[in-house]
């Protein structure tokens, strides 16, 4: 089956082994460029699109899935997740509240109530996070990886999309042209930093519907506090901007909770319910 090569001196298939080879490699290749083109390509205009990936947004984006609107996440990191995988200073456990338990029923995501402070619910995290993703996915959803987001589209005084590039070209600060993605909405889900609508504040100088027009910044930690405002700062900022999780936490100027995502996972269920009404109208 194999012959000598008396200069290289190299075992190599005959000549119809090699070209079986090439075509089985090549249509491997051929299949996931074709497909991940058309599932591209067929989301450059959406009805919502989600930056980051974090437990709020996985969570907006199944219940918007789930009634029929288009919508996509775009994640800079190559998992999503956010901070759910960690759990707690690497202790890959977190804490839900009562309130959020059916949120996580609506995911099958398995929980125990504590012996100890009833109404609290420890769960793996690493489940956790690996099921918000599933059912994001299952229900519809599109999820973009390694996706940075530099900029947003802004026309008519209206935030109406998002200018993205592959993450490994903004860490290396490749001067590669991006692309762009129209949207109706955009919900910013990108955590403590609030990127997308420091972008709408920095560049296109809106003034945002908090107190001062501008990001009030993040407080320290106060768990209950921070539970409550998470959800209470969920919100349309600016027409077409919305903000979820401790992004909308960071722009009203509400409190951190650390690894406890009750109020993350009924962020992310309002902040659907708010883009679904407003699509209505």
């Amino acid at each position: 089956m194999f012959q000598i090569d008396p200069v290289r001196h190299m075992r190599f298939p005959e000549n119809e082994e090699n070209i079986m080879s090439q075509v089985v490699e090549n249509t491997i290749s051929d299949a996931i460029i074709r497909n991940f083109a058309e599932k591209f390509r067929t989301n450059l205009t959406l009805d919502v699109a989600i930056v980051g990936g974090g437990p709020s947004a996985l969570v907006a984006a199944k219940t918007l899935a789930d009634a029929g609107v288009k919508v996509a996440i775009f994640e800079r990191k190559l998992a999503p997740g956010g901070g759910t995988w960690g759990g707690g200073m690497l202790f890959n456990e977190v804490v839900v509240q009562d309130d959020a338990i059916y949120i996580l029923d609506e995911f099958g995501i398995k929980h125990r109530e504590l012996d100890n402070a009833p109404g609290y619910h420890t769960l793996d995290s690493v489940e956790m996070a690996s099921a918000l993703i599933y059912g994001a996915v299952h229900a519809g959803a599109k999820i973009f990886n390694s996706v940075s987001v530099e900029d947003i589209v802004f026309r008519d005084e209206k935030v109406g999309g998002l200018v993205i590039n592959w993450t490994p070209v903004e860490r290396l600060g490749m001067h590669v042209d991006p692309l762009t993605v129209l949207s109706k909405c955009v919900l910013d889900g990108t955590g403590h930093p609030s990127e997308i609508i420091r972008l709408a504040v920095d560049k296109a100088k809106v003034q945002l519907d908090t107190p001062t027009g501008n990001i009030l910044g993040e407080r320290p930690m106060w768990v209950d506090k921070g539970e409550a405002s998470t959800v209470e700062n969920t919100k349309e900022y600016y027409p077409g901007l919305f903000a979820c999780g401790m992004s909308a936490n960071n722009v009203m100027g509400g409190y951190r909770m650390g690894p406890i995502f009750g109020g993350m996972l009924m962020s992310g269920k309002k902040a659907a319910d708010l883009i679904i009404e407003k699509l209505k109208k």
